[in-house]
């Protein structure tokens, strides 16, 4: 049996996709996932599943949401050791200065991380770093030059669908309830 993050894109921001922790929780049992909890209300559900393939989890998750809440929410799936080999080959600059924003960016297959940071453009040395492992993109940006980065501008591209982001705090305390250390 392996484990997994369902990470749900674009729940409960703004009032909208409005998706209880508790019922997705239950509905994640009923369909038979074992060993599952969330984390915070931005939809981080860490279970565990037979040996399926993530595209198949990807579209059973995405089954459960659509029947318990009447959600079309796309749903990236990460397995511990992905998360786990991610972190560990997580850039040296990421997470490392309390003064920028550090996010954990989530390739949505069949996008790739290479189709992602060819349409987010040249990054701005100045104003933010990339690196990636995986399917996960590593961003820092300092907090005063966080709105000229390229990355924060990637919200208006037609990929933007195809990617959930997670602070680096929130990508980290993940790696420890999956009960995975890099």
């Amino acid at each position: 049996m392996g484990k997994y993050i369902a990470l749900l894109r674009g729940i409960n921001v703004g009032g909208k996709n409005k998706v209880s922790m508790a019922i997705l929780k239950e509905a994640f049992e009923q369909d038979g996932f074992k060993d599952i909890s969330t984390y915070i209300n931005s939809g981080n559900v860490i279970f565990s599943a037979n040996d399926e393939n993530e595209s198949e989890l990807k579209r059973r998750c995405e089954s459960i949401i659509k029947n318990a809440f009447d959600l079309d929410i796309i749903v990236s799936i990460i397995s511990d050791k992905d998360l786990s080999a991610a972190l560990a080959n997580a850039p040296d600059w990421w997470d490392a200065d309390a003064e920028s924003k550090h996010n954990a960016v989530f390739v949505i297959p069949p996008v790739t991380v290479h189709e992602i940071i060819e349409q987010a453009g040249l990054t701005k040395p100045q104003c933010e770093q990339v690196g990636f492992h995986g399917q996960v993109i590593f961003w820092s940006a300092p907090i005063k030059t966080f709105s000229r980065t390229r990355l924060s501008k990637f919200v208006s591209t037609n990929l933007y669908s195809n990617i959930t982001v997670r602070n680096a705090n929130t990508t980290k305390k993940l790696l420890q309830l999956i009960g995975t250390t890099t």
